[in-house]
């Protein structure tokens, strides 16, 4: 009997849940989508019951494709990061979550700041107090909703959820860690100091696994909910991201994971945890192993939300001619030179993560003229991901960590002028993986290496992680773009402050 492992995904948008043969062959994958809540200005917000219901339709929707229950050894689960999700016992939730695009907690940012002071905050967690962090969003809800959080027995993380729903044990990964400031990075463990000191009581923390550990086993209510059969064992799994990284075959120092999906970002495998205050540090999904990450807003979401409100002849250019729409503004912007003629794109499309740091940043055409097309337009989007990406990379090099080669994976590494422009910006040689089910992949992975299926990480690399495609930068668009990248870094300094004069005007109006 062959061996299957299934990899699931809480992503941002959507739920994917991938079955992969132990040679990581995909046997059958599905996707199921649910909304995000924006209750409020800076609120972010998702219904994890809606999570749940996607998972269970996921799984039907692989059964239907004829996969065998009797067959799958092992589960994995990876998710989105940063998700502030109180439970009670039962492991009923108490409120919608609050996601990574959640802002609300300014004002906690700044007591967090001026009660604890921002150093000793950054050396114990490795990562800047930001709102989009667990730390603020708990003590925002301590200030604005006492009765919830006087009601929270575990805080979950959005795959912690999930691994509850399937083995009704509670959990707290590794490389999910680094949403808490109260989480010692260099360690592995809570610092019951701190915590105390921000009046958070390590009650409420899961126990923490490592990535690949077994939780539990599939109960027979959720075996019964699902379709699947009872027993099959769960592993604690971890953020997106890592997983993303670790599909995408990044185990070795130096190594480094691109990501093209919604948002965009960069994660660099290191042996040690190395910090910078612009930067995400956070665990790999293996043991002794950090990821310094870079997190952006703008990724393929950008390109979506242009061809969503301005593609309307792309789309129906697409439907005539049989195509996908991505492929036709792929042909669109290859016609376009580097640099998109004088067009540059600034991709701060809900605020921006690293390495600015800004919430009240938003998106920037600049360059525009009346000889400028959608074509340029989306050819500036692409590029205007490009240089943030070249942002993060360029700042990790601040601190000696160089990234080598990039491994890229996401909905946007399905684009080859896409991938080439950042070779060329970057100056980097860039790998597609043969399956593009990375994140969904390296859940399995984990499952895979805890259940025993593979005798360790290296080999379950080597099993399941080909390379596709192989991108060179060109040296003269490589040169050409640091000009440009120049002017795009300057033109943010430049309207900093505007942004601030923008958001009053944007409260005024309301």
């Amino acid at each position: 009997m062959r061996a299957i492992l299934l990899g699931i995904d809480i992503g941002t948008s959507s739920c994917k849940i991938t079955a992969f043969d132990q040679t990581g062959q995909v046997l059958a994958t599905q996707t199921e989508s649910y909304p995000t809540y924006y209750p409020a200005k800076g609120y972010a917000e998702q219904d994890v019951s809606e999570w749940w219901r996607a998972v269970c339709r996921g799984i039907q929707g692989l059964l239907q494709q004829g996969l065998i229950p009797k067959e799958i050894v092992g589960i994995g689960v990876a998710g989105q990061s940063w998700t502030c999700l109180p439970v009670d016992r039962r492991g009923e939730p108490l409120r919608r979550a609050m996601i990574w695009l959640d802002r609300r907690a300014g004002q906690q940012v700044t007591m967090l700041k001026s009660r604890v002071g921002e150093d000793p905050l950054l050396q114990l967690s490795g990562n800047p107090v930001d709102p989009a962090y667990v730390t603020p969003k708990i003590l925002w809800l301590q200030e604005n909703e006492p009765e919830t959080y006087e009601k929270a027995y575990k805080f979950l993380q959005s795959n912690s959820y999930i691994v509850y729903k399937l083995t009704d044990k509670f959990s707290q990964d590794y490389s999910q860690g680094y949403g808490y400031h109260f989480f010692d990075i260099s360690r592995g463990n809570w610092n019951e100091q701190l915590a105390a000191e921000l009046g958070v009581s390590l009650d409420l923390m899961p126990p923490l696994y490592h990535c690949h550990e077994i939780v539990g086993v599939l109960t027979t209510r959720a075996a019964a909910e699902i379709g699947l059969r009872p027993g099959i064992p769960v592993v604690s799994g971890g953020l997106d991201a890592a997983c993303s990284t670790l599909g995408a075959g990044v185990i070795h120092p130096g190594q480094t994971q691109e990501q093209g999906g919604q948002a965009g970002g960069m994660s660099i495998a290191m042996t040690e945890a190395k910090i910078h205050p612009k930067l995400i540090l956070g665990y790999h999904v293996l043991p002794d192993c950090w990821l310094l990450q870079g997190g952006t807003v703008g990724g393929a979401g950008t390109l979506k939300w242009f061809m969503e409100q301005f593609g309307h002849f792309e789309v129906s250019l697409a439907e005539k001619a049989g195509k996908n729409v991505f492929a036709i503004m792929d042909e669109e912007a290859a016609q376009i030179p580097p640099g998109s003629a004088g067009l540059i794109f600034l991709p701060y499309m809900f605020g921006e993560r690293s390495p600015i740091w800004n919430s009240k940043a938003r998106g920037v055409f600049f360059g525009l003229s009346f000889e400028k097309t959608r074509a340029h337009m989306i050819r500036a989007l692409m590029e205007g991901v490009g240089f943030s990406l070249w942002h993060n990379l360029k700042t990790a090099e601040e601190i000696s960590v160089q990234a080598k080669e990039l491994h890229s994976v996401g909905g946007a590494s399905n684009s080859s002028v896409w991938t080439q422009l950042k070779a060329d910006i970057t100056g980097k040689t860039i790998k597609v993986p043969f399956s593009d089910q990375a994140t969904t992949l390296g859940a399995a992975i984990l499952a895979g290496v805890g259940t025993g299926v593979y005798r360790n990480f290296s080999e379950a690399v080597a099993q399941t992680v080909k390379m596709k495609k192989t991108y060179q930068p060109d040296p003269g668009c490589h040169q050409r773009y640091q000009d440009y990248y120049q002017l795009y870094l300057e033109v943010y300094e430049k309207l900093k402050g505007c942004y601030e004069t923008l958001e009053k005007f944007a409260l005024d109006g309301e």
